[in-house]
């Protein structure tokens, strides 16, 4: 189901969870392990353990971002870091779990940049769990919001040269077939850990209208009350895809600047 029916299904539950996993680093830290790794393993598993939260909670979609096209800039050893993080989404115990409980997992970004070993794993992946039908959670990695909108246009001005579509049928329709993410709902909730307040070049066309949760907790912290924290607060919230009804008329302001909207409960 894409955008167009999402006035027909509106839940108090996300039907797609899209997660920015920040902290790591201050984490390890604050607990005095700065520099051992501590804080990527730790949230190595923050991660195994949320797939599997939102799995009992049947929630159909689960993106986690765990490494960005902006993430090689930073230095070297956390990059090795960030990198053994996305490597441990790979481990052969943690993959076994997942397709056992019949998740379907895959993979959007830039491919360019990764090692043949990792890139081999990472189709294998895929392919295992291709059949499953129980929740999809994908993994973006090397992955950047204006990097997939470019990649778009770039797959959609070939099939203008090459004569399979006219300019003047492009869309939004269009964009959203050829887009990351182009055949399953846009994130209905995103949560971002950690205190800072921004999305970082994440999913920009798909999160239009994704409600926002920010909390301070660092990610190797969130735990399964934290993403019900989360959730609590998404169940409020009253979604209108830039219109309102009458009886909303009078409480668009004062919602539209809540510190809720903003910032999340249980920040």
């Amino acid at each position: 189901m894409l955008d167009k029916d999402r006035n027909k299904h509106q839940s108090s539950q996300p039907r797609h969870v899209a997660v920015i996993m920040d902290g790591n680093n201050r984490w390890a830290k604050i607990q005095g392990l700065d520099g051992s790794g501590a804080g990527h393993r730790a949230g190595a598993e923050a991660a195994r353990e949320l797939v599997f939260s939102c799995a009992d909670r049947d929630i159909e979609f689960l993106t986690l971002f765990v490494f960005s096209s902006e993430n090689w800039l930073r230095p070297n050893k956390e990059v090795k870091g960030l990198m053994a993080l996305f490597l441990s989404v790979l481990r052969r115990k943690e993959i076994r779990q997942m397709h056992e409980r019949n998740v379907r997992l895959q993979f959007i970004g830039n491919r360019a940049n990764f090692a043949p070993r990792l890139l081999n794993n990472m189709v294998e992946v895929e392919q295992l769990t291709r059949n499953n039908t129980g929740m999809v959670v994908t993994v973006a990695a090397d992955y950047g919001g204006q990097w997939d909108i470019a990649q778009a246009c770039r797959a959609i001005a070939l099939d203008v040269q090459d004569g399979l579509i006219n300019a003047a049928d492009i869309d939004t329709d269009h964009v959203q077939r050829t887009i990351s993410l182009g055949q399953v709902p846009a994130p209905d909730l995103c949560i971002r850990t950690g205190g800072e307040r921004r999305i970082s070049n994440f999913l920009l066309w798909q999160m239009a209208y994704t409600e926002l949760y920010f909390t301070d907790c660092y990610w190797p912290d969130f735990n399964n009350a934290e993403l019900q924290l989360a959730l609590d607060d998404f169940s409020q919230r009253k979604r209108r895809y830039g219109g309102h009804s009458e009886s909303d008329e009078l409480t668009v302001s004062s919602t539209a600047t809540s510190p809720r909207v903003l910032s999340g409960q249980g920040a």
